[in-house]
């Protein structure tokens, strides 16, 4: 079975997505605030690492995880809807570049899978 990382293109797939998803989180009003003074071009760099571990492709992310790593923005009131918009922002990027909906429902989920640590805090019991 393919991974979605294969699907998708592989690294440059997802270093061209990279780019065209910082375009426009930086272009959206609700989240581009949480960027302001981020070196981008480490930023891509990392995110670019992080979207390929968690595709199914080549694990070289060497970054912080998602509770730490974003600790300094939940501190700044980063919520469920600036995730939403983020995963917005990454769902029109990967349909702007041809992803079929399937591959990027399996994206969704990963984010997904990801929200109670990005923001901080336990997941709800199912």
């Amino acid at each position: 079975m393919t991974t979605l990382y294969e699907r998708i293109g592989g690294a440059p797939a997802v270093k061209a997505a990279v780019d065209i998803f910082y375009g426009k989180v930086l272009a959206d009003d609700r989240i581009a605030h949480f960027f302001d003074g981020v070196d981008m071009a480490n930023q891509n760099a990392k995110q670019r690492a992080f979207l390929i571990m968690a595709f199914g492709g080549p694990n070289a992310y060497t970054g912080a995880d998602m509770r730490r790593g974003h600790a300094h923005l939940v501190a700044r009131g980063l919520n469920d809807g600036h995730f939403d918009a983020v995963v917005e922002n990454l769902a029109a990027t990967l349909t702007e570049l041809g992803v079929p909906a399937s591959d990027i429902a399996e994206v969704a989920k990963i984010a997904e899978s990801v929200r109670d640590d990005v923001l901080g805090r336990e997941p709800v019991a199912a």
